[in-house]
C-alpha cells in the first residue's frame, strides 16, 4: 500500500502541557516516522504511514491527548511521503505569527503532590516542584513559543539531573519549562514553618505566590482578621479562605459534586459556597456576605504551608484596596510594609500579575465571576475571522482582549481603574499582551461611556477607535462564548451602562440579527437622586421608586428637591438599581459597602422557600411591584416570600418578553446574572416555554467579560 504523509496543525493551549512527548510516544507505539514541534501558531505535526495507521493516529491523538490541553481547532493536509526514517521532536520555530494560546497557570497535579511529600523523592518538600501537567505558565512567560529561554526561568540553569529529565521524551518533565529542583531552582527567603508560626500567633503573612503576593491570616482568629481589614482598608468586602483539604471544606460548607470538581480542577479557583453553619471561622471573614469564598492549595508552597498549619487561612490579594496586586519583591515590601508582619519571598520573577479566579456553580454549571489564574489567557474561538482589534474593556472589573483571526484572547482580570496604580496596571496589561503575541492592532474598541479610563486611553492611543455600547458588548461576549449566531434575543441586566440615548441603562432586551442589535424592551426608567451616590446608597433609589409609584414616604428635603426638580438625578433603566431599592425597602440593606452587596443579601433572603408567587412587572413597569412590596413589608409578610416574589417577577418578565419576541434562542448576560436563583428560575421557565437559553461559563457575566464582546462587535465591522 502507498505511504501517505499528514501535516497537522493544532490551535489552542497546546504548549507546555506535555503534548510533544505525548505525540512522540503515540507515533512510536504505531511505528510511524515524522516530527512534532511548537510554533507560533500552536503545535505542528508531520507523520507518515499507511492510511489505516494514520487514521488510528488521528483517533488516538484526539482521544488520548493531555488533559490540560485545550484544542480549539485543527488543520490537516495530506501530502506526498517525505521518506522519514524516525520520529523526532524538533526545536520550536518562530516563523509564524505568535497566535498559539498560552496555557494558564495550573494547580499542582497529583503526581507532583505525591513527590512533594515523598521522603525518598529528590524534590521532597521542594516548594517549586512542577511538571508538564502543572505549575506556572502565563505568569512566567515572556514570549512565544513557550520555551524556557522565553520565560522568567531562563536565569536558572538546570542541574545535570534536571537536564536529563528535560531532554527525555519519555519523562513527565520533558520540556517542562519551569522545571527545577533544590539544587538549581528558585529558593525561599525563609521557612514554611516560620510562616505557620506567624499565623498561629495572629500575625499577617505576605506570601509571594504564582501570580503575585497574597496576604494570609488565621481565619479562626477575629482579631487577626480585623487587623487585616484595618490595615488593608477593606471594610466589609468578604475575604477568601484557603483550606487544606476538600474534607475540611465539607465540614464548613455545603458542597455539591459540581462544586467539589471545580475546587479540585486544574484551574483551582475560589468557589463561592453556602456555609454549613459550623462555628470555627471568624464571623468577620465573610462579614455580611451570604457565601464563603473557598479555595484549595494550588501551588506546592501552599501545600507545604497547609501541611504545616492545617487550619483555614484567609488568603486575599497582596495589595491595598483599589490597588493592583504586588508582584516584585521590592515593590511588595514597600507597598505592604504597613500590612504584613512577615514576608515569604522567593527569587522566581513573576512576568505579570495574575490574581486568584472566582467562580460559582449556577444551575449545575461553572460560572466564572473573576477570570484570572487558571483561566487567562485561554482564547475564545469565534465562527468568523475578525479584524485585528484591541479591546480595552470597561472601567470596573477591567480586562482587555485582542482579536486575532478566529481567536479572541482575553487578559487576566485587571480590576477597577479608579486609581493611578490601577491605570498603570491596565497599561502594563495592554503592553504585555501585545508583546507576547507580537500583535499590531488595526483599531481599538472601547465602551461608549466617554469618561471611562479605558475609553480615554483608547481615544488617546492614536489608533482608529470604535465605541461599543456596554450592554451589547455583554451580550456579544455571551453569544461568542456559546457560539450563538443568526437571530436571538439578548437580556442584558446590570448596575449601570451608558446608553445610546445618553441615559443610564441596565435592564435591556435586544433583538440581535446577524450582529445588528435593536433595543426591543427595557425596564421603566426611574431617577437616581444623587447620581453616583445612589449606586452605593440603596435608600436613594428606594425613595425615587416610591415617589414615582405614588407611595408617600418621608425623605430628606434635599433629596425631595432633587427628585422634584430633576437635579443631579439621572434616569436609569437599571435592574441592578431596582435590586438596591427593593433591598432598602425590605430592610435587607440600606446601602452597599461593596458592589452587589445588597443584591447578594436579597438573594440570600429567599432561603430555601419554594413559591411560584410573583409581583407584577408587566412590560417592565415596576410601579405596581413597588406598591405590593411596600404593602407586604408593612403587613409583616415573611421576608423570604417577598424576596422570592421579587425574583420570580423578574424571571416572569424575561419569559414575557421572549414570548413577545417569538425568538427561540435567549442569551443572558450582565452582572445581575451572577444571581443563581434568578438564572435558574428564568432558565427553567424559558425552557418550559420552548426556548433555548445561553448563559456564561468561562467568561464573566459582569464587566470582566465585555472586552470579548467589544472585540467581536468591532472586529466584524
Amino acid at each position: 500500500m502507498d505511504t501517505e504523509r499528514l501535516r497537522i496543525t493544532l490551535f489552542g493551549a497546546v504548549q507546555g502541557v506535555g503534548f510533544r512527548p505525548f505525540v512522540y510516544r503515540l507515533a512510536a507505539s504505531l511505528n510511524l516516522p515524522g516530527w512534532v514541534r511548537n510554533s507560533g501558531a500552536g503545535l505542528e505535526i508531520e507523520v507518515e504511514g499507511q492510511a489505516g495507521e494514520l487514521t488510528r493516529f488521528l483517533e488516538r491523538l484526539d482521544a488520548e491527548r493531555p488533559p490540560a490541553a485545550v484544542v480549539l481547532g485543527r488543520e490537516i493536509s495530506r501530502l506526498a511521503a517525505a521518506g522519514f526514517d524516525q520520529f523526532r521532536i524538533c526545536s520550536s520555530t518562530g516563523e509564524d505569527p505568535p497566535t498559539a494560546a498560552v496555557l494558564p497557570d495550573l494547580a499542582t497535579c497529583p503526581q507532583c503532590r505525591g513527590e512533594l511529600f515523598d521522603p525518598a523523592d529528590r524534590r521532597n518538600l521542594y516548594p517549586f516542584i512542577n511538571c508538564t501537567r502543572c505549575g506556572p505558565r502565563y505568569s512566567i512567560i515572556l514570549d512565544i513559543p513557550y520555551d524556557r529561554h522565553n520565560t522568567t526561568m531562563r536565569g536558572f540553569a538546570l542541574c545535570p539531573e534536571c537536564e536529563r529529565q528535560y531532554a527525555d521524551p519519555l519523562d513527565r518533565r520533558f520540556h517542562a519549562q519551569p522545571l527545577a529542583c533544590a539544587a538549581c531552582g528558585p529558593r525561599l527567603n525563609t521557612t514554611v514553618e516560620s510562616a505557620a508560626c506567624a499565623l498561629r500567633d495572629g500575625l499577617i503573612v505576605a506570601l509571594k505566590g504564582i501570580g503575585g503576593y497574597q496576604l494570609l491570616a488565621d481565619a479562626r482568629q477575629p482579631g487577626a482578621v480585623e487587623q487585616l481589614r484595618r490595615r488593608k482598608h477593606r471594610e466589609e468586602k468578604p475575604f477568601a479562605v484557603m483550606m487544606p483539604s476538600l474534607a475540611m471544606v465539607k465540614e464548613y460548607c455545603l458542597v455539591s459534586a459540581a462544586e467539589a470538581a471545580l475546587l479540585q480542577s486544574p484551574a483551582a479557583p475560589i468557589v463561592l459556597l453556602r456555609p454549613a453553619g459550623r462555628p470555627g471561622i471568624a464571623p468577620n471573614v465573610a462579614a455580611s456576605s451570604p457565601l464563603l469564598g473557598i479555595m484549595l492549595p494550588y501551588s506546592p508552597l501552599h501545600h507545604l504551608l497547609m501541611e504545616a498549619f492545617r487550619y483555614p487561612v484567609v488568603a486575599t490579594s497582596g495589595n491595598r484596596s483599589d490597588e493592583p496586586i504586588a508582584i516584585e519583591t521590592g515593590e511588595a515590601h514597600a507597598r505592604l510594609a504597613g500590612i504584613a508582619d512577615l514576608f515569604v519571598d522567593h527569587d522566581r520573577p513573576i512576568a505579570r500579575p495574575c490574581d486568584d479566579s472566582v467562580a460559582r456553580v449556577i444551575g449545575r454549571r461553572e460560572t466564572v465571576l473573576r477570570r484570572a489564574r487558571g483561566y487567562a489567557p485561554l482564547p475564545v474561538r469565534v465562527p468568523k475571522p475578525l479584524r485585528r482589534v484591541l479591546a480595552v474593556g470597561g472601567h470596573l472589573k477591567n480586562s482587555i482582549a485582542i482579536a486575532a483571526g478566529r481567536h479572541v484572547i482575553l487578559s487576566q482580570h485587571v480590576g477597577d481603574l479608579d486609581t493611578p496604580e490601577a491605570r498603570r496596571a491596565f497599561e502594563d496589561a495592554i503592553a504585555g499582551l501585545l508583546r507576547i503575541y507580537d500583535f499590531q492592532p488595526e483599531l481599538v474598541a472601547s465602551d461608549l461611556h466617554p469618561d471611562y479610563a479605558s475609553t480615554l486611553w483608547a481615544e488617546e492611543s492614536g489608533l482608529p477607535a470604535v465605541r461599543v455600547q456596554h450592554h451589547q458588548a455583554h451580550l456579544a461576549a455571551c453569544a461568542a462564548e456559546n457560539d450563538v449566531e443568526g437571530e436571538w434575543l439578548g437580556v442584558s441586566w446590570d448596575g449601570a451602562g451608558y446608553g445610546t440615548d445618553g441615559t443610564i441603562w441596565g435592564g435591556e432586551f435586544f433583538m440581535a440579527r446577524h450582529g445588528v442589535f435593536e433595543r426591543f424592551a427595557h425596564l421603566r426608567p426611574f431617577r437616581l437622586p444623587g447620581g453616583e451616590a445612589a449606586f452605593r446608597e440603596g435608600w436613594r433609589p428606594a425613595a425615587s421608586l416610591c415617589r414615582q409609584a405614588g407611595i408617600p414616604r418621608p425623605v430628606p428635603n434635599p433629596l425631595e428637591q432633587m427628585l422634584a426638580k430633576g437635579i443631579n438625578s439621572p434616569y436609569t433603566s437599571s435592574v441592578g438599581r431596582l435590586f438596591d431599592g427593593v433591598a432598602a425597602l425590605t430592610g435587607v440593606a440600606r446601602e452597599s459597602r461593596f458592589e452587589g452587596q445588597a443584591a447578594m443579601l436579597l438573594e440570600r433572603a429567599i432561603g430555601g422557600v419554594t413559591t411560584t408567587g410573583a409581583y407584577p412587572l408587566e412590560h417592565g413597569d415596576w410601579r405596581e411591584l413597588i406598591r405590593k412590596v411596600t404593602a407586604d413589608v408593612e403587613a409583616g409578610v415573611e421576608l423570604r416570600l417577598i424576596a422570592a416574589r421579587f425574583h420570580n417577577a423578574l424571571a416572569n418578565w424575561i419569559v414575557e418578553v421572549a414570548g413577545q419576541a417569538a425568538i427561540h434562542r435567549v442569551v443572558l448576560s450582565g452582572g445581575v446574572f451572577q444571581n443563581a436563583y434568578l438564572v435558574e428560575r428564568a432558565t427553567s421557565l424559558l425552557e418550559a416555554a420552548g426556548h433555548m437559553v445561553f448563559t456564561h461559563q468561562r467568561i464573566p457575566p459582569n464587566d470582566g467579560g465585555i472586552a470579548l464582546g467589544q472585540a467581536v462587535i468591532a472586529g466584524a465591522l
